[in-house]
């Protein structure tokens, strides 16, 4: 901590914080119509608190400029007639890159006898029109200003109510007790999969992301309840935006932090042209030191990973706007046990096993193109085609140890490897209507088809020899489709309705699944919300393959998993607004959601795919059947303050209750009952001079231990191998998880470069919270492993 104190006071004295002169920069962008997406020309915007008075107004393309602004934190109006004026507070205007904006405005519902009063921009409401409740926004600034986020939406979001995340080696997102295997990512209306390094079939999250806050722009994140438009989702929703690169200059970023050394580059593809680029290339950075012969106390395990964001923007007059985006990234990892094995009886660096060696690779890519096209002045259709692919390859081999847990010289034998693939093309379409001020509309359409192929073999112990789970080369198609009304009855209530379908391929499944939700403003400041929905998941696609053993003796197999049906789940929610002032607000949530159809066991009847994907693997069974059931129920408060007035915090309470029935009809705890979630964030920024800026920021987290299988003891002594009584299965907890986090930035802006300088103190009270339990087979005994104590985290970033 005294090294860290000094590294920043150091940064302080190197430079002159009082500058002797005042930087500007641009504030650029485009005003739309929220509904249509149409151009509003004529739209004033207004730069607050100038004097004199600062402003322009938009252009016929609703294009607008607003020059040699002063750096810091500023604000603007938007307003048009006809149109609820939007404001915008606490802007961080840099002088290294000028500020691009979106804004949209929505159309006033003017009625005889009612004075229609003009609304500022609610910090909180979600993006999409059609989602009222269980829905927010958030911005890129959050996922780097918030401690402990590091820059990714995923850890950034386990702030806000019934969200939780307690394994610090990954960024999975459980959600009002759901897995996370039911959480949808989306990337500028393109669905993707799992967006993240180190990752494994049928999961949602890993320990580093592909996703870059660099090149994203405010996003929408959901719970529960999702507009019709959203299907193959059970848990949650990251709709996530791109922006698009500066038209107007040419703009460069260079980064070096816990995600890897980075560099980016936007910009129009020559001057004039309305053409724009936007890029970033992304190196591990344990990678590089290691490479320069810098160790960080990994050993042979470091974490190689690279990753390439793109976006090309292509607007015409006559064909309408097309952009391509792509995102990709590889990462490989070796865990060599066995060598520390020789030398050491109680080391075991990987979990539940002992001098094992693992070797694990993961591949993906996503290359995408979406047109939009105004059909007149109140329609456009929006086209999405896209081909993704992710691959994972695993090899894990161990030695053998005798009755006394000694090492048996030479005794390395292959223990587990696989490797497998997944290709999707998939085409979408979607008209979207603005009818008049009151009603809008839209319908679309999803066709996709995965090209799968899994082949693997494992150790069975029982004929000292190999069978596979997977051998197989296959195609599953889905096609969907859904309509979605919404209706802006006045000023206080709007109600949004839906109907959503689904076809699969593999077992010719057929499913319709109603939407709806409302909002109905009580007061100018509080609201209450309602939503309802059946929503449906596919189960992960590996699932369907998975092989049973039948005959041990000829090694023969059956696929009794191909006609798995969808898990379904209907959800219910109810929610409270009070907008306690401009920047202020309180909220609460109740929620009911009842799942069915879930897979579960025969051979296993305390098993149920609910309990699966918040690991590197998922768990694995066969012959499985859509006879479970499972239950989640809570209530959700949230205090928030935005940034306003130099500060801001959040708190959020969750109170939760998750349950399964397994093959057997027993009620248990899912593995995801933690049952209680507690956040604390707040911040502050000191301005330093005209230019510069330092940043505090503190989080804690403290919320319920994780459930668990315990080890039996016995089995696993006689097997040497862990094994797990079943009978007990997620009946305790581990202790309660609690950690705090902190982060330090100090915000440096030059004549035409800006710098940042910032320390992420992860788990600085080195809370130790339990990871797992693990058998050792050399000890014979078993222990508990955890997670991440303290760990500091560095980043620069330069903006030019």
């Amino acid at each position: 901590m005294k090294k860290i104190l000094i590294y920043f006071i150091l940064i302080l004295n190197a430079f002159n914080i009082a500058a002797q002169n005042s930087y500007t920069q641009t504030i650029r962008g485009v005003v739309l119509d929220k509904n249509s997406q149409l151009a509003l020309p004529g739209a004033a915007v207004v730069l607050l608190n100038s004097d004199p008075v600062a402003g322009t107004s938009t252009d016929m393309e609703g294009n607008f400029e607003l020059q040699n602004i002063p750096i810091g934190r500023q604000g603007i109006a938007v307003s048009y007639l006809g149109y609820n004026t939007i404001t915008l507070n606490g802007l961080n205007l840099t002088s290294g890159k000028e500020m691009v904006l979106r804004i949209e405005l929505e159309e006033k519902v003017n009625e005889l006898s009612e004075i229609v009063i003009s609304s500022r921009q609610r910090k909180d409401m979600a993006l999409n029109k059609m989602a009222t409740v269980s829905a927010r926004s958030f911005t890129v600034e959050e996922t780097e200003r918030y401690a402990g986020s590091l820059g990714d939406p995923s850890r950034m979001v386990s702030n806000y109510a019934g969200v939780a995340m307690t394994n610090d080696s990954r960024n999975d997102i459980i959600i009002r007790g759901n897995s996370p295997t039911g959480l949808l990512w989306r990337l500028d209306g393109i669905e993707i999969p799992n967006p993240n390094h180190f990752s494994s079939f049928g999961t949602t999250g890993g320990p580093v992301s592909m996703l870059n806050n660099n090149l994203l722009t405010n996003s929408d994140f959901m719970t529960s309840a999702f507009p019709s438009e959203y299907g193959n989702v059970i848990s949650g929703v990251f709709d996530l935006k791109m922006r698009t690169g500066n038209k107007e200059k040419r703009e460069y970023t260079g980064q070096i932090g816990f995600n890897g050394f980075e560099l980016g580059a936007e910009g129009p593809f020559k001057k004039g042209s309305k053409a724009t680029y936007l890029a970033n290339f992304r190196y591990s950075t344990l990678e590089v030191f290691h490479a320069l012969g810098l160790e960080f106390g990994t050993g042979t395990a470091i974490p190689q990973y690279k990753d390439l964001t793109f976006k090309i923007n292509v607007p015409t007059k006559k064909y309408g706007n097309f952009n391509i985006i792509g995102l990709g990234g590889t990462s490989f990892i070796e865990l060599n046990d066995s060598e520390s094995s020789l030398l050491n009886k109680e080391d075991d660096l990987n979990y539940n096993y002992g001098g094992v060696d693992l070797d694990y690779g993961s591949d993906m890519s996503v290359l995408g193109l979406s047109h939009q096209y105004f059909l007149n002045d109140r329609s456009r259709l929006e086209t999405n085609i896209s081909v993704l692919g992710n691959r994972a390859t695993t090899h894990i081999d161990s030695l053998k140890f005798d009755e006394n847990g000694s090492i048996i010289q030479n005794s390395n034998y292959l223990f587990y490897n696989s490797i497998g693939t997944e290709i999707k093309y998939s085409f979408s379409t979607h008209l979207k209507t603005k009818l008049n001020t009151k009603n809008n509309t839209s319908i679309g359409i999803y066709y996709d088809t995965y090209h799968v192929d899994y082949l693997d073999s494992f150790r069975l112990y029982k004929i000292n020899g190999f069978a596979k789970y997977f051998d197989i080369k296959g195609n599953i198609s889905m096609l969907r489709g859904y309509g979605q009304w919404q209706h802006i009855f006045n000023s206080k209530l709007k109600l949004n309705a839906g109907i959503y379908s689904a076809y699969t391929s593999v077992n010719e499944e057929f499913v319709i699944e109603p939407r709806i939700n409302m909002r109905f403003n009580l007061t100018p400041s509080q609201s209450i919300s309602f939503g309802y929905g059946l929503h449906s998941i596919m189960q992960p696609r590996m699932y369907y393959f998975i092989q049973a053993l039948v005959d041990t003796v000829n090694l023969v197999y059956a696929q009794n998993n191909l006609d798995l049906k969808m898990t379904k789940s209907h959800q219910l929610v109810l929610g409270y607004d009070n907008v306690l002032s401009e920047n202020f607000r309180f909220k609460s949530e109740v929620y009911y959601q009842y799942l069915y159809d879930v897979p579960v066991s025969k051979t296993t009847p305390q098993f149920s795919l609910l309990n699966s994907g918040d690991s590197f693997t998922l768990l694995v069974g066969d012959s499985l059947l859509n006879k479970g059931t499972g239950y989640n129920y809570g209530l959700e408060l949230t205090l928030e303050k935005f940034f306003d007035g130099n500060y801001y915090f959040l708190t959020t309470l969750s109170f939760f209750d998750s349950k399964y029935k397994g093959f057997d009809g027993v009620e248990r705890n899912t593995s995801f009952n933690g049952n209680f979630v507690w956040n604390i964030l707040g911040g502050y920024e000191f301005k330093l001079g005209q230019h510069n800026s330092l940043s505090l920021s503190l989080r804690s987290v403290y919320a319920g231990g994780k459930r668990y299988i315990p080890i039996d003891i016995d089995k696993s002594i006689a097997d040497n191998f862990t094994r797990y009584n079943w009978n007990e299965a997620y009946v305790n907890k581990f202790d309660d998880y609690f950690r705090m986090d902190a982060r330090i930035s100090f915000k440096m802006n030059g004549k035409r470069v800006n710098q940042e300088w910032a320390i992420d103190l992860q788990n600085f009270t080195n809370n130790k919270n339990i990871y797992s339990e693990s058998f050792n087979p050399r000890s014979k005994n078993t222990s508990f492993d955890y997670q991440t104590g303290f760990y500091p985290m560095f980043l620069y970033r330069i903006q030019f």
